[in-house]
Protein backbone atom coordinates (compact mmCIF):
# COMPACT_ATOMS: atom_id res chain seq x y z
CA UNK A 1 0.00 0.00 0.00
CA UNK A 2 1.36 3.37 -0.99
CA UNK A 3 0.98 6.33 1.35
CA UNK A 4 0.97 9.78 -0.26
CA UNK A 5 1.67 11.70 2.96
CA UNK A 6 4.25 9.81 5.02
CA UNK A 7 4.43 12.49 7.74
CA UNK A 8 0.67 12.36 8.35
CA UNK A 9 0.93 8.56 8.42
CA UNK A 10 3.68 8.76 11.07
CA UNK A 11 1.72 11.21 13.22
CA UNK A 12 -1.42 9.07 13.00
CA UNK A 13 0.48 5.92 13.97
CA UNK A 14 2.03 7.65 17.01
CA UNK A 15 -1.33 9.19 18.02
CA UNK A 16 -3.18 5.86 17.74
CA UNK A 17 -0.46 3.93 19.59
CA UNK A 18 -0.58 6.46 22.42
CA UNK A 19 -4.36 6.24 22.71
CA UNK A 20 -4.14 2.43 22.75
CA UNK A 21 -1.33 2.68 25.36
CA UNK A 22 1.17 0.68 23.32
CA UNK A 23 4.78 0.87 24.47
CA UNK A 24 6.14 1.25 20.95
CA UNK A 25 5.06 1.73 17.36
CA UNK A 26 6.78 0.60 14.14
CA UNK A 27 6.64 2.21 10.70
CA UNK A 28 8.64 2.31 7.48
CA UNK A 29 11.58 4.68 7.79
CA UNK A 30 12.55 7.74 5.80
CA UNK A 31 14.95 10.62 6.36
CA UNK A 32 12.08 12.98 7.22
CA UNK A 33 10.55 10.52 9.71
CA UNK A 34 13.95 10.03 11.36
CA UNK A 35 14.35 13.81 11.68
CA UNK A 36 10.92 14.18 13.27
CA UNK A 37 11.63 11.28 15.68
CA UNK A 38 14.94 12.93 16.60
CA UNK A 39 13.14 16.18 17.46
CA UNK A 40 10.44 14.34 19.45
CA UNK A 41 13.16 12.62 21.49
CA UNK A 42 15.12 15.83 22.13
CA UNK A 43 11.96 17.66 23.20
CA UNK A 44 11.03 14.84 25.62
CA UNK A 45 7.88 13.60 23.88
CA UNK A 46 9.16 10.04 23.30
CA UNK A 47 11.59 7.79 25.17
CA UNK A 48 13.71 6.78 22.19
CA UNK A 49 13.66 5.61 18.59
CA UNK A 50 15.73 3.16 16.63
CA UNK A 51 16.15 2.06 13.03
CA UNK A 52 15.84 -1.69 12.48
CA UNK A 53 17.42 -2.94 9.24
CA UNK A 54 15.32 -5.17 7.02
CA UNK A 55 15.65 -7.13 3.80
CA UNK A 56 13.53 -4.76 1.70
CA UNK A 57 13.43 -1.56 3.75
CA UNK A 58 14.36 -0.52 7.26
CA UNK A 59 11.82 0.07 10.03
CA UNK A 60 11.61 3.00 12.44
CA UNK A 61 10.67 1.86 15.95
CA UNK A 62 9.43 4.65 18.25
CA UNK A 63 9.17 4.00 22.00
CA UNK A 64 6.39 6.10 23.52
CA UNK A 65 6.61 7.96 26.82
CA UNK A 66 3.85 8.02 29.46
CA UNK A 67 3.20 10.04 32.63
CA UNK A 68 3.75 8.41 36.02
CA UNK A 69 0.25 8.82 37.44
CA UNK A 70 -2.32 6.30 38.69
CA UNK A 71 -3.67 6.08 35.16
CA UNK A 72 -0.78 6.54 32.70
CA UNK A 73 -1.40 8.99 29.87
CA UNK A 74 0.82 9.56 26.84
CA UNK A 75 3.16 12.55 27.14
CA UNK A 76 2.10 13.55 23.62
CA UNK A 77 -1.25 15.26 24.14
CA UNK A 78 -1.80 15.96 20.47
CA UNK A 79 -0.27 15.96 17.01
CA UNK A 80 -1.54 18.11 14.17
CA UNK A 81 -0.35 18.06 10.55
CA UNK A 82 -0.26 21.60 9.15
CA UNK A 83 1.34 21.57 5.69
CA UNK A 84 -0.25 18.91 3.50
CA UNK A 85 0.49 17.73 -0.05
CA UNK A 86 -2.51 19.64 -1.38
CA UNK A 87 -1.83 22.83 0.57
CA UNK A 88 1.69 23.76 1.64
CA UNK A 89 2.05 26.22 4.51
CA UNK A 90 5.20 28.34 4.77
CA UNK A 91 6.23 31.00 7.27
CA UNK A 92 8.92 33.62 7.65
CA UNK A 93 11.15 33.78 10.70
CA UNK A 94 8.97 36.50 12.21
CA UNK A 95 5.77 34.47 11.67
CA UNK A 96 6.80 31.19 13.33
CA UNK A 97 3.82 30.21 15.51
CA UNK A 98 3.87 29.43 19.24
CA UNK A 99 2.09 26.14 19.96
CA UNK A 100 -0.10 26.08 23.07
CA UNK A 101 1.56 29.21 24.49
CA UNK A 102 4.99 27.61 24.36
CA UNK A 103 3.99 24.23 25.86
CA UNK A 104 4.18 22.54 22.46
CA UNK A 105 6.58 22.64 19.55
CA UNK A 106 6.24 23.59 15.92
CA UNK A 107 8.34 21.40 13.59
CA UNK A 108 9.59 23.11 10.43
CA UNK A 109 11.43 21.97 7.34
CA UNK A 110 13.96 24.70 6.56
CA UNK A 111 16.87 25.20 4.19
CA UNK A 112 19.12 24.18 7.11
CA UNK A 113 17.22 20.96 7.86
CA UNK A 114 14.26 19.88 9.97
CA UNK A 115 14.08 21.74 13.29
CA UNK A 116 11.76 23.19 15.90
CA UNK A 117 10.33 26.68 15.62
CA UNK A 118 12.60 27.90 18.42
CA UNK A 119 15.73 26.60 16.67
CA UNK A 120 14.60 28.14 13.36
CA UNK A 121 14.01 31.49 15.06
CA UNK A 122 17.53 31.40 16.57
CA UNK A 123 19.06 30.59 13.17
CA UNK A 124 17.02 33.32 11.41
CA UNK A 125 15.30 30.97 8.96
CA UNK A 126 11.70 30.27 8.06
CA UNK A 127 10.31 27.30 6.20
CA UNK A 128 7.49 24.85 5.72
CA UNK A 129 5.43 24.17 8.87
CA UNK A 130 5.21 20.38 9.04
CA UNK A 131 3.28 19.82 12.26
CA UNK A 132 2.46 20.90 15.81
CA UNK A 133 3.13 18.64 18.79
CA UNK A 134 1.90 19.29 22.34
Amino acid sequence: MSVTDSIADMLTRVRNAGLAQHSQVAMPTSTMRQSIAFILKNEGFIVDYEILPGKISSTLLVRLKYTQERKPRPVIGGLQRISKPGRRVYCKKSDIPHVRSGLGVCILSTSKGVMTGTQAHRQNVGGEILCYVW
